[in-house]
């Protein structure tokens, strides 16, 4: 058994000047708003859960990113509401956020 239920890897890569990455869009502000959230929550989530920060997650045109384990599930995120759906459906419900879903 793991020691986490779930890993959420936030990519926070920053480019080059112009060029697209996910730090661009205050991926690091979000990934800090998604470990604070989670905190917060404590033993209400089911498992414990790890917030991580992650190099280049090849997923630029796409981004900003992130992505669950163990199941694998990529996301994008505008903001920190879509934060807190994927934080209320995917870690608290176990549903995966469809509309956030990247393929």
């Amino acid at each position: 058994m793991s020691h986490f239920k779930h890993h959420v890897f936030f990519c926070t890569n920053q480019r080059d000047a112009g060029q697209p990455c996910c730090d661009n869009h205050g991926a690091g502000d979000m990934r800090a708003y998604a470990k604070d959230r989670v905190k917060a929550l404590g033993d209400t989530l089911p498992g414990k859960v790890r917030i991580n920060a992650a190099g280049c997650l090849d997923r630029c045109g796409e981004g900003p990113v992130l992505v669950i384990y163990p199941e694998a599930i990529w996301y994008t995120y505008v903001d920190q509401e879509d934060i807190d759906e994927i934080i209320d459906q995917h870690l608290l419900q176990g549903r995966v956020v469809e509309r956030l879903k990247v393929v």
